[in-house]
């Protein structure tokens, strides 16, 4: 890679790292529902607006009801899971929780979508499984219910992302393909609308004792307009640039810089098991992202 995808690449990381700083200053105040949907309605604003004036072409041809709904997958449901957790988990250890991601696109791939399952890739999945469980039960943070129903939705977030994956593959990669910015924006409405009523319902039913001061509001336009809008811009041109299996090595940057973030500004505690669970996590990413080994085949005479 050159120098300015490796810049695309860090800065993508430290970003996204960020997301969970936000979010354990948002959600602790508003609550899960308001975090989740303001989230995702200033992500959507943020990215009506950039691709505006990138004077990108509104063609969906005919598959907006299609991203859409996967954006219930893909954003909504995710965003609302990783705000359950932020109630309770410091943001480094949801950093390292999602990146679980790949290991659970391996086992949905291999039980759903007929994916092969090596055994360098099975083994991944076993590994980083044992480094989450390392983490939750020698971290700095008790180990208690709280901190398994918190471990238990990050998982539950990065199952859905390992569905999406899939699931947009299958219904937006044919005819065509679809303008992976107007997948973005699509995704983001879908998640929108969904939240919408859940949103209404919890601030009529049970409205936050308050909606926070300007530190809530900024991490809310830092989350929805840097860590989601402007991020997506970022992905798709390093995604254009050095294609899918390389840019999705950015998952093994996103935990150091979630650490570091929380302890930096949120003084976090560290301990021992982070780096314990982060090596474990990291190597079981290797093992599942790293390229088969293909074995010299004869060949016939021509």
């Amino acid at each position: 890679m050159n120098p300015v995808d490796i810049l695309r690449m860090l800065s993508l990381a430290a970003i996204w790292g960020a997301s969970f700083l936000f979010m354990r200053v948002i959600a602790p105040v508003i609550g899960t529902i308001p975090t989740a949907f303001f989230r995702v309605s200033i992500a959507a604003v943020g990215l009506l607006v950039i691709l505006g004036l990138m004077r990108i072409s509104w063609d969906f041809k005919g598959k907006l009801k299609t991203v859409m709904l996967l954006g219930l997958i893909n954003s909504g449901i995710p965003a609302t899971l990783y705000s359950v957790a932020a109630q309770v988990l410091p943001a480094g250890y949801s950093a390292i929780f999602n990146a679980t991601t790949p290991l659970m696109g391996v086992l949905i791939g291999g039980l759903f979508f007929h994916e092969k399952l090596t055994a360098a890739k099975l083994g991944g999945v076993f590994l980083g499984l044992f480094g989450v469980g390392i983490l939750t039960r020698a971290g700095p943070v008790a180990f208690n219910m709280e901190l398994l129903m918190g471990a238990l939705a990050c998982l539950m977030a990065t199952t859905c992302y390992g569905f999406a994956g899939f699931l947009a593959r299958r219904w937006l990669d044919h005819a065509g393909g679809l303008d992976s910015r107007l997948s973005a924006l699509g995704s983001m409405l879908g998640a929108t609308l969904l939240l919408l009523p859940l949103f209404g319902y919890s601030v009529i039913s049970q409205p936050p004792a308050s909606w926070g001061g300007w530190n809530v509001w900024l991490s809310l336009l830092g989350l929805g307009l840097v860590c989601t809008a402007f991020a997506y811009i970022i992905y798709f041109r390093l995604l254009t640039s050095v294609g899918p299996v390389k840019s999705m090595t950015v998952t093994f940057m996103i935990p150091p810089f979630g650490v570091l973030w929380g302890a930096l500004l949120l003084d976090e505690p560290l301990s021992m098991a982070h780096l314990y669970g982060g090596v474990l996590i990291a190597v079981a990413l290797w093992l599942v992202l790293k390229p088969a080994v293909v074995k010299t085949a004869e060949v016939a005479a021509s």
